[in-house]
């Protein structure tokens, strides 16, 4: 089983080869920490992080 790929721009972990959050093609497998968003406009963390909509987000991209 392969490492997710997490977006270098957004952070979204994607499956497909472009973003469906940022629409980028930049992707990397290095990333530490992730994150649940369910709903972004209620979430302090959400918030902080920048998060506009909810999935599942790496904290930490390389």
């Amino acid at each position: 089983m392969s490492k997710k790929k997490a977006c270098k721009t957004c952070r979204y972990f994607v499956h497909g080869d472009v973003c469906p959050i940022c629409k980028s093609t930049n992707f990397t497998d290095s990333w530490q920490g992730r994150v649940f968003i369910n709903d972004p406009q209620r979430s302090f963390i959400a918030e902080k992080i920048g998060v506009k909509q909810k999935g599942e987000y790496a904290l930490k991209v390389r």
